[in-house]
């Protein structure tokens, strides 16, 4: 990547995989038999992949693995071609820190400014009142 655009620090452990799971529309990121999380995902008929929401469990919360996740699969959808919408705030926000990536966003899908991607994950973890 050049200097304008650092490519994203991920995890390198090559006991990290992702598979995809049709049954849950999801992909899932796994360690060896340790699974971490996953992001959801709709394949539309013209073979774009929407990424709908990031989930990584609590215990591998703020270690870097929700930007390993969507780097593996921003990575397999560059090698394959295929075209990706965000609807995924994290997905979002991700395009907007690293926007090396944002070439494969179909061309149906826009890219909400940042401020507003901010401000909707700002708002998603607030606490909820019961």
């Amino acid at each position: 990547m050049t200097d304008q655009h650092p490519a994203p620090r991920i995890h390198e452990d090559p006991s990290l995989r992702v598979v995809r799971n049709d049954d849950r529309e999801r992909f899932e990121l796994w360690r060896d038999e340790q699974f971490i999380g996953f992001e959801a995902f709709e394949e539309h008929e013209d073979g774009t992949v929407e990424l709908r929401t990031t989930i990584v469990g609590e215990q591998f919360g703020r270690q870097g693995y929700a930007r390993t996740l969507v780097t593996m699969l921003l990575e397999d959808a560059r090698a394959q071609g295929r075209r990706v919408c965000a609807t995924c705030p994290y997905v979002q926000e991700y395009l907007h820190r690293f926007p090396q990536y944002q070439d494969l966003l179909a061309p149906s899908c826009e890219l909400p400014p940042a401020p507003a991607v901010r401000e909707k994950r700002r708002r998603w973890s607030l606490p909820r009142a019961h």
